[in-house]
């Protein structure tokens, strides 16, 4: 008999669940973090480790399966090659997990994803087609994502440090902690994407004037990537993500921010039914 099998990956864990030709959900898993780009190999063992919960519970075989996996850097064409020819399911599709985020958060409906948690991307499906922007990794894109937010706390506390910049109690206080610019350094040196977005919550939950203004220039980079791929069309905007419920705040000045429809594994789900031409 074959089932489906939808799971989302991204920098702080995966999750995995399997349904029926009816949609009935037959089986769940979890596992760690899931980046296909930046840890292949990790992200490799935490998605078996998901699927593997979630076939336990369904009582089924990879063999079965057609698996739709939305997982961070899976835009990327080698790296989700690679995974897919290495997956033991009937048939496989891997893609960013923004798109199974957007599918499940639109439904068919047009309009725009902003994913925002360790990493950030941003998806527009219109007229039936799904179009990825961002995403590029914390190294080279990820505007505004918890990442960036962290590393741009740790560079502002250091040039306020050196008199470039005001100094605010939260800047000092990060100096403080980290044992000045040093220790900064030596844990930027080391520092995982999800260890500096460790440090985003400081400037959510703050009013710290530092804190004030890296969030407003966050805010203001990720409401001009939305009137960019609005083409003038005013479509609904849903945040997700960790920090999705802080820009969902802050965009709905600005934008029809509504809540999502369903989730980022409902959306591998329902792409995984329509691979499988059931849906």
């Amino acid at each position: 008999m074959v089932l489906y099998l939808g799971l989302d990956g991204g920098g702080t864990g995966c999750r995995a669940a399997i349904c029926d030709h009816m949609g009935r959900l037959l089986g769940q898993g979890q596992g760690g973090p899931a980046n296909i780009n930046s840890d292949p190999h990790g992200a490799s063992v935490s998605i078996l480790a998901a699927a593997t919960a979630a076939m336990v519970q369904a009582g089924t075989t990879p063999a079965d399966l057609v698996a739709v996996l939305g997982v961070a850097g899976g835009g990327l064409a080698g790296p989700a090659a690679a995974l897919r020819d290495s997956l033991p399911f009937a048939q496989t599709l891997v893609v960013n997990d923004a798109v199974t985020a957007a599918r499940g958060a639109l439904g068919t409906a047009d309009g725009i994803l902003v994913a925002i948690g360790t990493g950030s991307v941003l998806a527009v499906q219109r007229s039936g087609e799904m179009r990825q922007y961002g995403g590029r990794g914390f190294l080279m894109g990820d505007e505004g994502s918890g990442a960036v937010l962290g590393r741009t706390l740790l560079a502002q506390a250091m040039r306020a440090g050196d008199g470039f910049a005001p100094d605010s109690p939260l800047l000092a206080a990060i100096r403080d902690e980290f044992g000045g610019h040093d220790g900064i350094i030596a844990f930027g040196t080391k520092a995982t994407p999800a260890e500096f977005a460790g440090l985003a919550p400081r400037l959510v939950e703050s009013n710290d004037p530092a804190a004030l203004h890296i969030l407003d220039q966050a805010v203001a980079q990720m409401s001009d990537a939305i009137r960019v791929l609005q083409r003038g069309q005013g479509m609904p905007v849903v945040c997700l993500g960790g920090l999705g419920p802080f820009y969902a705040t802050r965009l709905a000045q600005d934008w029809d921010v509504r809540p999502a429809k369903g989730s980022a594994v409902d959306g591998a789900l329902a792409m995984a039914r329509d691979l499988g031409g059931t849906a």
